[in-house]
């Protein structure tokens, strides 16, 4: 990256006015996306007032999906669903009225923050996805002609049957759904069952010991066949089924598709324009892993900015990335806030503010060009 701002040495006494684009996803349950691009366009700012900064809040499908979608087109909708319990939820989404489409995210009815309670291997069992085919049931019911569904942030691991059971079942929720588009907005690749499955993958950040992996595993492996069955293909293997506890394979079952949560934002927040004015890229997210690299929002643009040759910077709450690994994905460099705040408790409680203070110490490391 030929005459780029560089980062880690001091800006100098008079730098070039740079144009910043910034494009985080959510951070955990800490910030949302919305929140996130706030916190750095403060901090930002602190340090290098005289930038010009662009916001482009991001999301994968995961939750945040609906709130960022909701800053670039249509009208925010609240609909009462069951939760991924049994106590109702006020569940947002977004309609375009223009082009009949609705934009729903399954954390708004079935996602982890709404247990009320920290995740076991009781929630793990008992967790369904009953209120994200109520709320497909109440886009159909609007006039929608193409159902967006964010995947991801999700507490059941059932395959989506409490979905599909919403619609009436199989073969009664694909009659319903005939003539309208049905997309499965994630970031997951995985399929539905073996080592890279729902179940194995993520039981156990839903609070799934592995006695109930198990359970679910067996849970799910039945109900892939009636799945497969339904599909007329094996729908459960594709890429994504494994997607918010199984949901992507019911989403395919009912005659679906699974697209990239990251390019279906990108494409509806104007980001490849916001791409082609920029000097800087800054994202981040909860936490920065390998898995952040595959069809989630920082792989995106990673992918993005080193084909245009645009430094990115990645201001995470956690990372686990080495050097290598940063390099090897085109990041310029990698900041958490865990470091900044001096433990992980603080860098939770007060993200907000911990981001900012974090954009403000890197920010004022960024050199550049003399002005003039």
């Amino acid at each position: 990256m030929a005459d780029h701002p560089g980062v880690g040495g001091s800006a100098g006494s008079r730098v070039r006015v740079l144009r910043v684009l910034i494009a985080p996803d959510c951070f955990g349950e800490s910030l949302t996306a919305v929140q996130a691009a706030a916190a750095i366009s403060t901090g930002w700012h602190r340090s290098r007032p005289h930038d010009r900064l662009a916001i482009a809040p991001q999301s994968d499908g995961g939750p945040g999906f609906v709130a960022v979608l909701a800053t670039a087109l249509g009208t925010v909708q609240r609909s009462r669903v069951i939760g991924p319990l049994e106590e109702s939820v006020e569940a947002e989404w977004v309609w375009d009225a223009e082009t009949k489409t609705a934009y729903l995210e399954c954390a708004q009815a079935c996602g982890l923050a709404l247990l009320g309670e920290p995740p076991s291997p009781r929630t793990a069992l008992v967790a369904h996805s009953a209120g994200v085919g109520q709320l497909v049931a109440v886009a159909l019911a609007a006039g929608a002609q193409r159902i967006v569904v964010g995947l991801g942030g999700s507490a059941c691991t059932d395959g989506g049957r409490g979905m599909v059971d919403e619609l009436g079942g199989l073969a009664a929720g694909r009659r319903r759904l005939a003539g309208v588009e049905l997309v499965a907005a994630c970031d997951v690749e995985y399929p539905l069952l073996g080592p890279w499955g729902a179940a194995r993958v993520f039981g156990p950040q839903k609070g799934a010991d592995a006695a109930t992996v198990a359970v679910l595993e067996s849970r799910l492996a039945a109900w892939a066949t009636e799945l497969d069955a339904a599909a007329g293909w094996e729908a459960s293997s594709a890429s994504g089924a494994g997607a918010a506890g199984g949901i992507g394979a019911a989403v395919l079952a009912l005659g679906g598709t699974v697209e990239s949560g990251a390019e279906i934002v990108a494409r509806h927040t104007g980001l490849e324009a916001a791409l082609a004015g920029t000097d800087v890229l800054v994202t981040g997210e909860g936490h920065f892993d390998q898995q952040s690299l595959h069809g989630k929002v920082i792989g995106s643009l990673a992918a993005a900015a080193r084909a245009r040759e645009i430094p990115l910077l990645v201001l995470a709450g956690q990372i686990s990335l080495d050097e290598p690994a940063l390099r090897s994905a085109g990041v310029l460099a990698a900041r958490a806030i865990a470091d900044y705040a001096g433990s992980v408790g603080l860098a939770l409680i007060d993200a907000a503010n911990q981001l900012i203070g974090l954009t403000a110490v890197t920010a004022a490391q960024i050199g550049g060009r003399p002005a003039g």
